[in-house]
């Protein structure tokens, strides 16, 4: 077992790496008491992970409780909200008791925006399962729904009081989940940490193959990176805003195709633009451009979007939450490893990198 801690004053929390989840009643008697707690998650986790959680708490003296809703990005709304808030109800949750998530980023999201507003707020702890999560979402204290086709658009943040991460559930987790979570993993190498960027391309196979050492230096480094750049900038105030790298025209096609793509998928295309964004301007050199692209398509994801049209991204691109008084908001890298934000991007530049990831 490793930890990081976040130094958030009284709001301070451990990221708890392990192989299992033994620990895990522990870890949270540390963090929370025993407490009540209802268990957040979706109708797939439910099956391999629920009933094991639920025995683990019990029998630590936790009262727990589960709500399961319908898995995928679509439960992730008001009207499921509603069902949450019913269950803390139901199971007489107090100020004391904890929310739990289990599952990916869409059971954090939900869960932490329910415990964000529940009796005006109460304690949380993420528990996540996918690589995804693990390395970004279950990070940071971003929580929050979809509404009106927009996603994210009505949120809150809500740090956690504990994240415990068992890197063995990656091991349940189909292939397509699991390279939606590398994009995020790749992102980081370009936003912050060249040798990071460069040890993926050195160990690709090994990555796809789940090699129990690598998987853990991986999902150390992402969170340290995130955890560095959360502790400096928790609302997202300036430099936080590079951790959306990828996600402007990300979230435009993940809204187009009304999710049909993963998170994952839509960022590792979102990114694919911006750097050609970027290569125009002279800040990413081409050798550069062909090796983001090179290492996206080697972990097996899109770097095209195929069945929208421009102008439904970019009407959902300028709904979304980062669009500012001044315009877009784009984090452009300007060498691997290294990004800035700019929001005085011309309407061509962004046609541009838009028609690039549509046309190939």
């Amino acid at each position: 077992m490793d930890k990081l801690t976040l130094d958030f004053g009284k709001r301070s929390y451990d990221i708890v790496f392990s192989d299992s989840f033994a620990d895990l009643s522990g870890e949270l008697i540390n963090a929370c008491g025993k407490s009540k707690i209802l268990v957040v998650t979706d109708s797939n986790v439910d099956k391999l992970y629920s009933g094991q959680i639920l025995a683990l708490l019990s029998g630590a003296g936790f009262t727990a409780r589960k709500f399961v809703f319908d898995a995928g990005e679509q439960s992730k709304n008001i009207d499921v909200l509603q069902q949450i808030y019913t269950a803390c109800l139901t199971h007489s949750l107090d100020r004391g008791s904890v929310i739990a998530a289990l599952g990916g980023g869409v059971a954090g999201d939900m869960a932490g925006f329910a415990a964000a507003t529940f009796m005006r707020g109460i304690r949380f702890v993420q528990i996540p399962t996918t690589l995804l999560a693990q390395t970004d979402s279950s990070v940071g204290g971003k929580v929050g729904i979809d509404y009106g086709g927009v996603k994210n658009i009505v949120g809150a943040f809500k740090q956690p009081s504990l994240v415990h991460i068992n890197a063995s559930t990656l091991g349940t987790l189909p292939y397509r989940e699991f390279a939606a979570g590398l994009a995020e993993v790749i992102k980081y190498g370009i936003i912050y940490d060249k040798v990071f960027f460069e040890y993926l391309e050195g160990h690709i196979c090994k990555v796809k193959a789940l090699d129990t050492n690598i998987m853990h230096h991986i999902l150390r480094r992402c969170c340290k990176i995130k955890a560095d750049v959360v502790m400096q900038d928790e609302t997202e105030q300036g430099l936080r805003a590079i951790l959306n790298f990828g996600h402007t025209i990300g979230h435009g096609i993940e809204s187009a195709m009304d999710f049909k793509l993963l998170h994952g998928e839509c960022v590792a295309i979102g990114m694919v633009g911006a750097c050609k964004i970027a290569a125009g301007r002279g800040y990413l050199s081409e050798p550069d451009l062909d090796r983001i692209l090179s290492i996206i398509k080697a972990f097996d994801l899109p770097v095209k979007a195929n069945g929208i049209n421009k102008a439904d991204i970019l009407h959902y691109m300028h709904s979304d939450k980062k669009k500012g008084s001044d315009g877009l908001k784009f984090i452009l890298p300007k060498a691997i490893g290294t990004v800035e934000p700019f929001t005085d991007l011309t309407e061509q530049e962004i046609n541009t990198g838009i028609d690039f990831i549509l046309n190939g």
